[in-house]
């Protein structure tokens, strides 16, 4: 087969270790590795010294310690034939190289699986919005965007897949879960824009027959309530599989997503989603997701409705028709490969 030369470029930041390569985000791992299937992949991301929990699947992976390496990873590019471009999210590293990109005339795409104006209000503050506002616009008026939600769609050049790590694992053998007592899971980032911090003072304060368990990188975090268990980072799909079905409810605080891949992964295995009410667009048409307010009275009622109708929440939850990794790869690659390609 003649594959075609898609240069991925990125701000992710990618460990190197015996000339194996690291990444944190699940996401930035499985779109390269998968993507290669369709297309003779080149990733240009950034490198770090700090560890990293996932292997990239990949030889052609360009590290860059600066921007300065970052621009000429890019301009090193250009000696190949009629490349393709694929810019995940719009951040400055991705900005400058979408201006390089454009001043040499190159076909570029652009990935985006969350709202960076959302983010950048959170993490920087209100001020930031304007600066992500600014190359968000530059760079989504020149090139064709690929979006995971309606809520970042641009009619005039955008593409909506919906993104997905689900395979055939997830969707089979579902074990009935125990309702003797609740048993909320967390599956993601330990970091404040995720609202874990904050759940974890809800919890202390919830009066609920209750446990909660976190799965993600927990190192030097403590709490003095033993209902609390951090389970630690996991990378092995069957583990994680395991520990959902372990668990009777899982909860998203986030305040701010785009398409969580742990919402699908739940509803997967026939677990209800808490969610609250910063993220309620998140929901669309899926069966099993509920949305809670902020605040402990609304949590608990929530919480109580799901256990009570419990099974008949599974049975609606049947209806859903969940994207797969499979139909997601296909539907970008083939968007980027110009097939069923509709503007």
């Amino acid at each position: 087969m003649n594959y075609k030369d898609l240069i991925i470029i990125n701000n992710e930041k990618i460990f190197k270790e015996s000339n194996n390569f690291y990444c944190d985000n699940l996401d930035l791992k499985i779109l390269p590795e998968e993507l290669n299937n369709f297309n003779k992949v080149q990733y240009i991301v950034r490198s770090s010294n700090k560890k990293k929990n996932q292997k990239i699947n990949l030889k052609n992976i360009k590290p860059a310690s600066n921007i300065f390496k970052f621009i000429y990873f890019i301009y090193k590019t250009f000696k190949i034939s009629n490349p393709t471009y694929l810019i995940v999210c719009i951040t400055p590293y991705t900005f400058i190289s979408f201006l390089l990109l454009f001043i040499f005339r190159k076909k570029v795409f652009v990935y985006l699986f969350s709202s960076g104006h959302d983010e950048y209000k959170y993490i920087l503050g209100s001020w930031s919005v304007w600066i992500y506002h600014i190359m968000y616009k530059i760079v989504t008026s020149n090139s064709e965007v690929i979006v995971c939600h309606e809520r970042l769609f641009n009619k005039k050049k955008s593409h909506v897949v919906y993104i997905s790590r689900l395979d055939d694992d997830w969707l089979k053998n579902n074990e009935e879960p125990s309702l003797d007592k609740i048993r909320f899971l967390y599956v993601g980032r330990m970091s404040p824009e995720k609202g874990i911090f904050d759940f974890i003072k809800m919890f202390n304060n919830l009066k609920l027959e209750a446990e909660f368990s976190i799965v993600g990188n927990s190192e030097n975090q403590t709490v003095s309530n033993n209902k609390i268990k951090f389970l630690g980072y996991v990378a092995d799909p069957q583990k994680l599989i395991n520990i959902f079905d372990k668990h009777n409810i899982t909860i998203l605080p986030s305040y701010s997503e785009a398409t969580p891949y742990v919402v699908d992964e739940s509803l997967s295995r026939k677990r209800p989603v808490i969610i609250f009410e910063d993220i309620d667009y998140i929901v669309r048409n899926k069966k099993g997701i509920f949305i809670s307010k902020r605040d402990l009275n609304s949590l608990k009622e929530t919480a109580e409705y799901i256990m009570k109708n419990y099974k008949e929440i599974q049975k609606k939850m049947e209806e859903n028709s969940l994207p797969t990794k499979k139909s997601m790869i296909k539907q970008i690659s083939d968007i980027i490969n110009f097939k069923n390609h509709k503007l």
